[in-house]
């Protein structure tokens, strides 16, 4: 009677253990509406080709995306983002100078080596002021330029990671390996993975694969366009989107901003 009492307790247990440690226990979170899984589209730096015909294919879909502007950039083709912001896309922070790492030669005399946190702050600060003077709206999302997240060199090195927790929603990475856990991610450290270069069979998998688990699948570009070094393909989008319009596929597609308020809010 003690062995079948005590195998019992030992099965109870396992169950248990099995229960509370699974990978895939998502702890009752679920997407809005029966979704599977959520995908942001975003897109770096206010490049000139990101209006001249990205905002296009997004609006003949009614797909709202995140673009991570740099002011002087967006300066140029003013009329251009200013229609973007009419039609409901989210206007990111991507900071003033578009601070990199010093091995970057194009970024030397904005080396990331070279700042300090008081200086990043001051940085980030002004270019959400310059592009509330410019757009109307004041960033609430960033995305890390290069995806960088370090001040200084050597033993001063420091982390801008609470500095963009202090002033932004989200911050955004560059080049990461897995799509967001909404039960788990630190908001200021969201993975972003790259869409430049691919077809749709490539971003599919991504999304199937980040479906399976119900993650956040932040993709993240630069140019729009065919062809060129740093380019999201317009017919790679185009297929996804028609791929998220078919409800059989549980697609949330929606800008980093209203995820983010979303997973939040659960």
């Amino acid at each position: 009677m003690k062995n079948i009492i005590y195998s019992l307790s030992t099965f109870l247990v396992i169950i248990f253990l099995f229960v509370r440690l699974s990978p895939e226990k998502k702890e009752g979170f679920t997407w809005p509406k029966g979704k599977k899984v959520a995908v942001s589209l975003t897109f770096d730096d206010g490049r000139a080709s990101q209006v001249e015909v990205g905002t296009a294919l997004l609006d003949k879909y009614d797909v709202k995306a995140t673009f991570y502007v740099v002011p002087s950039a967006v300066e140029t083709r003013l009329k251009g983002w200013k229609k973007a912001v009419k039609n409901g896309h989210e206007i990111g922070n991507h900071s003033l100078n578009h601070p990199c790492t010093g091995n970057f030669n194009w970024s030397r005399d904005h080396a990331l080596e070279d700042y300090s946190i008081e200086d990043m702050k001051k940085e980030l600060t002004s270019a959400n002021e310059q592009i509330k003077s410019l757009l109307g709206v004041t960033p609430e999302v960033f995305a890390y330029p290069c995806g960088q997240t370090f001040v200084g060199r050597g033993k001063d090195t420091k982390s801008y990671v609470p500095v963009v927790a202090e002033l932004f929603k989200s911050g955004r990475g560059w080049m990461d390996e897995a799509p967001v856990d909404p039960t788990y991610c630190d908001f200021a450290q969201l993975t972003g993975m790259e869409m430049d270069g691919k077809d749709f069979d490539e971003v599919k998998k991504m999304i199937e694969s980040a479906r399976e688990s119900g993650k956040w699948l932040v993709l993240a570009g630069h140019d729009m366009g065919e062809g060129g070094a740093q380019t999201t393909r317009l017919s790679m989008l185009e297929d996804l989107m028609k791929y998220a319009a078919d409800p059989a596929n549980g697609v949330w597609l929606a800008p980093v901003g209203t995820v983010g308020n979303y997973v939040a809010n659960k």
